[in-house]
């Protein structure tokens, strides 16, 4: 069995708080995207986990825990998961968390088809913050730790986003270190409400002033992506990819700066 587990970007982003488990309270929009991995399910004599494509550092993944995590609901023979890693890591898309609630809907449609959506969203709840979201997808509203979604429905349809990458990586916790949570502001669902040319002054990634305070390069890209026509632009997540948000179909990009990668989508 085989899937295709999809990205996201952040459409603003607002730290509240601190809480006393050590997350923060958030409120954010996410976009999944037409931009995926490949994932497929195998059963084997013994239990595995094989990788290609892109390195992925370290040695446990996700995708592990999403295993384990189902086994808890629903005994399942030994099997192996092989991900081919095309989601580039690090880089505020979420692939991550993509990878392990792809997971968990291929064990649930294999061997468990009984348990619906918003049991696998509580299995991912507990995996990690973005893993809830890739259950349903599309466009939802999300605040708690990100963990509680609301859809939301804003028509982008037919629009057009670029996805940009000069190759640095930034910490969640670097990332972090810079914030100074705020909670007395007008909502992000509000600003969201408003018309799409509005958000450029008003939806705002709390992320990007210590982020591009430390790598003003990726501000320059943010500013190229409006100079080519972009309606929004911004940096998804803790960073560092930058995305924008285009009303017709955009072919390439000239940077000013070497990219890692870069990837032009329809919605």
């Amino acid at each position: 069995m085989i899937n295709f587990p999809t990205c996201k970007i952040n459409l603003g982003l607002h730290i509240l708080k601190r809480r006393d488990d050590g997350y923060h309270d958030i409120e954010t929009a996410l976009l999944e995207l037409p931009f995926n991995d490949i994932l497929e399910l195998v059963e084997s004599k013994e239990s595995g986990f094989t990788t290609s494509g892109l390195e992925i550092p370290g040695s446990g993944n996700l995708i592990l825990d999403a295993l384990a995590e189902f086994k808890k609901h629903k005994p399942i023979p030994p099997l192996s998961f092989h991900l081919h890693k095309l989601i580039p890591m690090g880089g505020g898309l979420g692939g991550g968390s993509s990878d392990a609630a792809f997971a968990l809907k291929l064990l649930r449609d294999h061997y468990a088809p009984e348990i619906g959506n918003a049991q696998l969203i509580e299995m991912a709840s507990k995996i990690g913050s973005d893993c809830a979201f890739f259950i349903d997808g599309g466009l939802q509203f999300a605040t708690g730790r990100g963990e509680v979604l609301t859809p939301l429905s804003i028509d982008l349809k037919n629009k057009f986003v670029v996805l940009v990458n000069l190759g640095i990586h930034v910490s969640t916790k670097e990332a972090y270190e810079g914030i100074a949570p705020n909670s007395n502001r007008v909502s992000l669902k509000t600003v969201l409400d408003k018309p799409m040319h509005n958000w450029k002054d008003e939806l705002v990634n709390d992320f990007e002033q210590s982020v591009f305070a430390k790598y003003p390069e990726l501000a320059l890209i943010k500013d190229e992506l409006y100079a080519h026509g972009a309606v929004y632009a911004a940096m998804t997540g803790s960073g560092s990819t930058l995305f924008g948000i285009f009303e017709s179909e955009i072919q390439s990009i000239q940077w000013s700066r070497k990219v890692q990668y870069e990837t032009y989508l329809k919605l």
